[in-house]
This record gives C-alpha cells, sequence and structure tokens, in this order.
C-alpha cells in the first residue's frame, strides 16, 4: 500500500506508483535560492568512496549520488536501464557458455563521456576499480578492504583498448548478472577513475601504489567528478554542497546547487522542513511520527513502501560463547519478531510481512518460506528454555549458567535511531525472559562497528537491488569481508560460490535458497522485515521520487531534479 499526500504527473514515467514529482510553485528551502535545494541524509558517512568496508553504507553512496559515473542501474518500476550518457553503446555479451571459452562481455564508453578535469572516460576506469574491488588475495591491491569482492574476484582481466574493455571471467566461471559489475548497485556504486592515480605517482599495476590511491580515495574529498554533479566543499561530519560539473556531457542538470546535510535525529525533520530549511530526504531508517507528521503538511510530496533494506539480527561468532548453536537458537526463538515490527511499524504501516527469506522478497518468483515451521523468531519462551535445559543449560535464580558460569552479559548494538532503539529495548526484555543479560551500546559509526565486529549481537540492516546472485556470498561467505560476525561453513561456501557462478538467474536462485536451508538451523541472521521506507520532498521540486530498488533512493536520478516554474 502506498500513502501519498500528493501525486503529480511525470511525463515521463507516469505509471509508476514509486514515483512522485511536484508541479507547483513554492518559495525554496531555508536560505536556498531558486535553483537550489537542500536534502538530508540520516546519518554520517564515514568515508569519502563505499568501496570499503567502513564505507560501505547507503550515506556514503548517497552523499555520491551525481558524482560517480555508472554504467546502469534498475529504476522505480524495477527496469533495468543502461546509461547511455556514459555508454557508447549497450554491453555486449561475447560469450555466456564457460564451456565455449572465457565467459566474456564489452563495454565501450560513448567518446563524449569525461571526467570533469576533461579526461576522456577509458577501459583502464574499469580495470582499476575492478582492482580495487578485489579481495586481497587476488594480489592486485595491498591494504584494500573491499565489502563485496565475489564479482571481482571471478575476473581473470581486463583487457583495455582506449574507450572499450573487455572484460573475461576465470576458466569455467560464469555471472548470471554480468551487467551488474560497474553499475550503480556494484560495490563502488559505479566505477572511479584511474588517471588520477598516475597524476599523483601511483602506478595502478603496483599493488602498493594501487593500495596507496584507494586509501586516498577512501580519505579525500572527491574535487573530480563523472557525473551531473561535483562536490565543491563539505566534510563527514556535516554536509557536502554540490554544484553542476562543468565538463559534464549529457543533458544539463536542473540545480545550481545542491547542499546535503548529514542529520540523524530525525526529531528535526518535520520543523526543518515546515520552515523551509531543507527540501526533502528518504531516511534509511523509518519513524512514524516524522512521517505522519511531514505527510500533513501542504507542500508535501510523500510516499511509503516496502523497501529493499531488511533489519536483522546477528551473532558475533568470535564470541566463545556462540560457539554452541544450541545457545544462538534459543536466543532467536526467545526474540519476537512480530512484536518488533508491529510495534515499530503497525500504526503507520499495518501492512507489513516479516521477511522469511533472506535474499528474497515475498513477492518474489523464487521465494521460499524459511521459517515455516521454525520456533525461531516466534518469542516462543518455554521452547526457548527448553532448548536451553537441554543443552546443559540452568536457570539460578534469573541468571543463564553453563557448569555453574553465568552465561553473558552480551553487548547488544545498533545505530541510534528511533526504530532500532525500540527494537533493541524489546530484544533486551526478551532475552532476559531466558536468563540473559543484553546491555545495550548504539553507535553512530555503522561502519566502523561492524567492520571491527565490535558486538555481540547487532541489530542493522543490508540495502538491496533487484540483483542478488551476490548478497549470499556477501552475506554468509567465510572469506567475504561483509560477513561480520565470522560465520564459517564449508557447505554455505560452496553453494554461495555457485550462486554467483550460476548459468542463468533461476539456477542462482535455487543455489540460494539451498544455502538458506542451512543457515536457519545455523541461527546466524534473524530476518525481521523488509523496513517501509518514506520519503518527502517539497513540491517546490521535480523530477524527484524514490527509487526503492537503488541504494541511491530519491537522489538516483539527481541531475534531472528542478525546480517548478515560479
Amino acid at each position: 500500500m502506498h500513502k501519498r499526500r500528493k501525486t503529480l504527473a511525470l511525463a515521463a514515467a507516469a505509471t509508476s506508483v514509486a514515483m512522485l514529482a511536484s508541479g507547483c510553485s513554492g518559495e525554496g528551502g531555508g536560505d536556498s535560492g531558486p535553483d537550489e535545494a537542500t536534502w538530508v541524509i540520516n546519518s554520517l558517512p564515514s568515508a569519502w568512496q563505499a568501496v570499503s568496508i567502513a564505507g560501505g553504507s547507503v550515506y556514503v553512496v548517497q552523499m555520491l549520488s551525481g558524482v560517480l559515473p555508472y554504467t546502469g542501474q534498475w529504476n522505480p518500476e524495477g527496469e533495468y536501464e543502461y546509461n547511455m550518457d556514459v555508454l557508447a553503446e549497450e554491453p555486449e555479451l561475447v560469450n555466456d557458455d564457460p564451456d565455449e571459452g572465457p565467459f566474456e562481455w564489452k563495454f565501450t564508453f560513448d567518446e563524449d563521456a569525461v571526467w570533469s578535469d576533461g579526461t576522456p572516460m577509458s577501459g583502464e576506469d574499469l580495470r582499476a576499480t575492478w582492482m580495487m574491488s578485489a579481495s586481497p588475495d587476488e594480489g592486485y591491491c595491498e591494504g584494500c578492504d573491499s565489502r563485496g569482492t565475489m564479482s571481482a574476484d571471478k575476473i581473470e582481466e581486463i583487457e583495455t583498448d582506449g574507450q572499450t574493455a573487455t572484460i573475461r571471467l576465470k576458466e569455467g566461471l560464469a555471472d548470471p548478472e554480468w551487467e551488474s559489475v560497474f553499475d550503480a548497485h556494484s560495490v563502488a556504486g559505479g566505477f572511479l577513475p584511474a588517471h588520477l592515480a598516475e597524476e599523483n605517482g601511483w602506478d595502478i599495476d603496483d599493488p602498493a601504489q594501487l593500495g596507496e590511491y584507494y586509501e586516498w580515495l577512501h580519505a579525500t574529498m572527491p574535487e573530480w567528478s563523472g557525473g551531473p554533479y561535483q562536490i565543491v566543499e563539505g566534510d563527514l561530519d556535516n554536509q557536502v554542497i554540490k554544484e553542476p560539473n562543468p565538463e559534464w556531457f549529457g543533458d544539463e542538470p536542473g540545480l545550481d546547487r545542491i547542499t546535503m546535510q548529514f542529520n540523524d535525529d530525525e526529531g528535526t525533520f518535520y520543523n526543518a522542513f515546515v520552515n523551509g530549511e531543507i527540501d526533502g530526504a528518504n531516511p534509511a531508517d523509518y519513524n512514524e511520527d516524522v512521517f505522519t507528521q511531514i505527510e500533513g503538511v501542504d507542500n508535501a510530496v510523500t510516499d511509503i513502501a516496502e523497501g529493499e533494506v531488511w533489519e536483522h539480527i546477528d551473532f558475533n561468532m568470535g564470541v566463545e560463547a556462540f560457539d554452541d548453536v544450541e545457545l544462538r537458537r534459543a536466543i532467536f526463538t526467545a526474540i519476537d519478531r512480530d512484536d518488533i515490527a508491529n510495534r515499530n511499524f503497525g500504526a503507520g504501516y499495518p501492512e507489513y510481512e516479516l521477511k522469511n527469506n533472506h535474499v528474497f522478497g515475498n513477492d518474489s518468483e523464487y521465494f521460499v518460506d524459511h521459517y515455516e515451521g521454525s520456533p525461531q523468531g516466534t518469542g516462543d519462551i518455554e521452547e526457548a528454555q527448553e532448548i536451553l535445559e537441554e543443552a546443559g543449560y540452568e536457570l539460578e535464580g534469573d541468571q543463564l549458567t553453563l557448569d555453574g558460569e553465568e552465561v553473558g552479559p552480551f553487548s547488544l548494538r545498533s545505530t541510534d535511531s528511533d526504530v532500532r532503539n525500540t527494537s533493541v529495548q524489546l530484544i533486551q526484555n526478551q532475552l532476559a525472559e531466558i536468563g540473559i543479560t543484553a546491555n545495550i551500546d548504539m553507535t553512530d559509526d555503522l561502519g566502523a562497528m561492524t567492520a571491527e565486529a565490535d558486538y555481540d549481537i547487532v541489530q542493522y540492516g543490508w540495502s538491496g537491488s533487484p540483483w542478488f546472485a551476490t548478497n549470499p556470498e556477501q552475506f554468509w561467505h567465510s572469506e567475504s569481508g561483509s560477513n561480520f560476525g565470522g560465520y564459517e561453513n564449508e557447505e554455505v561456501d560452496e553453494l554461495t560460490e555457485n550462486v554467483t557462478n550460476a548459468s542463468d538467474i533461476d539456477e542462482a536462485a535455487d543455489y540460494a535458497n539451498q544455502a538458506m536451508e542451512i543457515l536457519v538451523p545455523d541461527a546466524y541472521v534473524l530476518p525481521i522485515m523488509a523496513e517501509p521506507n518514506y520519503f518527502f520532498a517539497d513540491e517546490r521540486l521535480e523530477n524527484v521520487h524514490d527509487n526503492l530498488n537503488s541504494s541511491y533512493r530519491a537522489t538516483y536520478n539527481i541531475g534531472e531534479w528542478t525546480l517548478a516554474d515560479q
């Protein structure tokens, strides 16, 4: 169900239920002039690029909207579109049968596609991005800690010839989602410039020097751009300001300046919007009070729907107590997912559904209910107690013990949002009923917390897209940099590798479901639900609408944002 305060027609995509635009005049946000807008990102980005584990968040990706070029992306209607500003032609699949030779495809850049310093985009940009995205074992980049290495590690080589790049996979490997490697949903959120490494004295073919370039990219505000906007000033603690890229080769961007504020205090959004200090946001976190308030503002365009970010609870497998799968199963059984979902979303989004598949949504043709008949997530305290008793645990007063030793306490961590605050408090109370103390410790730096596995039990969200083939390996493979809790299962490793190397999408989906058949009894990740995402914007902004198929959200088409006629 979608809720809107106003629905205004779009010339290009009027059929989209997720798209919103506006066509009324207005005065603009705060001190912004008639060609400016102020957009809120609801948390701090932790790096200047998104390839690294610490930088891998939607907040970094959205901060870079309009700056990073990419080869394609999913639009709000769920259709995949190649970026024909950047590309001269649609990518060409040269060979899709690894039995007939290496699986390979080609990208060719448009001759007008240039970086903001006038340097033409080339195959070398893709090659540099690939090497920085690969795992350390591949040997291309010393110190690179990519958050998602699966697609990159399958590549044997990228042969470049000026503006053409031919990507070849290793012998016998395939990729059911080959188009995705450098698109808006990839590990970098697009692709990065290679020529800046050389200009700064780094050879991208020297692993140590490429590592220095990688570190520089993540630590340095990008003064370069390959999109319609470039960042002209800012920092990672407050905001960035974007202005049009003078070398942009596509349609002229519609705004002269966009300020992106970093603000995790959602309680300030309503007053700031009403006072004209901000023009909109697409928060990664749901806040019923904020959405309901803004929905009632006359000049607000709003929408709400189930998004691609799904909340889940994970264990840190480095904690000795969690070596015992029975303890993990008991904890997940004591947690009441429906209570968490209903308390957070029931009033504002009563249509919510619990997530019973880690990879596929409930409306997917590949959906299999992996929690049917399982006590996990039910909040069944008696069942949880029986699991513990059979495993040799005892209650001494209100404290769970094993062989006379107290179990816990455990740190229970998450980011400091209204939804997650409510959730961890409920979890804390639910675990107390089985004699386990969970000490809540919130963080404002999700990237650092997960990268360092600085938690015992954690709740956070995964952001997805209609692409899925790399997700299982990224989530659960023992060598994945994004398997933050350190889960290890050889059979799951093999199945997730099979997902990414399947010959077609149907085969990939089958392997993914097989992996979940093992993962669920192993009690490593407990999905809650795909969180409803809300969006709001001042009606003075046109062509601003949410894209729930992308981590970029409403900023996915930032170059098309304009103001209504004054």
